[in-house]
């Protein structure tokens, strides 16, 4: 019962302002939680059904930096009943304590406390938009009433050298916070009995609202970076009930324990690159397919996925291994295999794809070839194109990055030339 009571008096904050830089150039024209992912989903959409299906549907989204197809999915795809007190509303930024943006992720929460003095909710989460993963958020807040903590935060697992891409929590045996640090550059603590890896934030809070309010006014006084993780999460450990929780103990109905603990920061593209790839395994970390836990995202209204000409003769065969193909595809005698195709996807005939993801309408001439590519929506690929096999000439056309993953970018244009040319070498 208080379970139930304790959700509908949650409000919801995801932040999704966040420019996106080190995911560029998939963030050039997008906020990076509206870079699409997985076939036919955005980034954001795995947060919004981590929210829904855990029961909390006051969900305010706090948008900024290149914002309209952001937006434009999000009210296309999420529509709640607001008759019941249910809601996905997009916040955009509006200035409303001065003549600035969001100085910060504190700093985006701050400026809409309006929102929270509307609700008069008794917890606010504060979650970023732009991880994927799944989240039972019902058993972190339990976990926060039992504690009756001021903040709670979500924590998993990395290594050590990847310390210095995270918040860095330390806890007691109780898991309390007792430290923290924001992206150390060395001298992290590791987990006891584990000197390899720490604990690492997730960007994912859940306050009692009248502690986060007192806080968040107290830090916009200050000339600062107005941030949860410099700022508001050091300056509470030490005065304040705050403890983490432990990501890798949530359950989510339906999944194996292979799935359990999921969760990627796909904020490079190296990153995104192989959060994609773990999509296409024969049994894949991240279960798109539990229809105990569904993920929704904007209805397309496509055709079928079509495989066509079965010429064995000549190699002129429609063939998809390991991989997503999604509604309106049409493989035309082309063959792909770990592959990730989005809706729209055309495959010419005697084309191989291979690890590659291919963005909403994309379009693959005859005699191409790809590997380890992520083409962006929209471009056409003229005939005889290879890309991804010899990285230097790639690096003068696209984004390359160290591991090999070479980007080709929303509005690109390949001149047949270069690409007959690049095909002969």
């Amino acid at each position: 019962m208080y379970s139930l009571l304790s959700r509908r008096h949650v409000l919801t904050m995801i932040l999704a302002g966040g420019m996106g830089e080190r995911l560029y150039p998939l963030t050039r024209d997008r906020a990076k939680p509206a870079v699409p992912f997985g076939g036919r989903y955005r980034i954001i959409d795995f947060v919004i059904n981590n929210f829904v299906n855990s029961g909390f549907t006051k969900i305010k989204i706090l948008t900024q930096f290149k914002s309209n197809s952001l937006i434009e999915h999000i009210t296309r795809t999420w529509r709640l009943v607001p008759e019941i007190g249910q809601y996905v509303d997009v916040v955009p930024a509006q200035m409303r304590k001065g003549p600035f943006w969001f100085r910060g992720t504190a700093d985006a929460v701050f400026q809409n406390l309006e929102l929270i003095f509307d609700e008069r909710p008794e917890f606010v989460c504060v979650f970023g938009g732009d991880h994927i993963y799944k989240m039972d958020v019902n058993q972190m807040l339990q976990e926060h009433i039992t504690n009756d903590a001021d903040l709670t935060i979500a924590t998993i697992p990395v290594p050590l050298s990847e310390a210095h891409h995270f918040g860095i929590v330390e806890v007691d045996e109780n898991w309390r916070v007792t430290g923290f640090v924001e992206k150390p550059k060395e001298g992290a603590k590791t987990i006891p009995g584990r000197p390899d890896m720490v604990l690492a934030s997730m960007g994912n809070y859940i306050f009692k609202s009248n502690v986060m309010i007192d806080v968040l006014q107290r830090n916009a006084l200050r000339d600062s970076a107005h941030d949860f993780g410099k700022e508001i999460i050091p300056d509470m450990y030490d005065r304040m009930k705050v403890y983490a929780y432990d990501f890798a103990k949530n359950f989510i109905p339906g999944e194996s324990e292979l799935n359990r603990g999921y969760w990627r920061d796909v904020g490079t593209v190296d990153a995104f690159f192989e959060a994609s790839m773990d999509l296409v395994s024969v049994t894949p970390l991240f279960n798109l397919y539990n229809p105990r836990w569904p993920i929704i995202s904007a209805p397309m209204h496509l055709p079928p996925a079509k495989f066509v000409f079965a010429d064995a003769s000549s190699q002129r065969v429609g063939i998809a291994t390991d991989s997503l193909v999604s509604d309106g595809v049409i493989i035309s005698g082309g063959t792909i295999n770990r592959c990730v195709l989005h809706p729209r996807v055309r495959i010419h005939s005697y084309s191989d794809v291979d690890e590659s993801i291919l963005m909403d309408g994309v379009e693959i001439g005859r005699h191409s070839k790809i590997r380890r590519t992520i083409v962006d929506k929209g471009v056409k690929i003229p005939a005889g194109s290879t890309i991804g096999y010899d990285l230097e000439l790639d690096r003068q056309r696209f984004t390359v990055t160290e591991s090999g993953i070479v980007v080709v970018p929303k509005g690109a244009v390949i001149e047949e030339k270069v690409a007959t040319t690049t095909a002969a070498s």
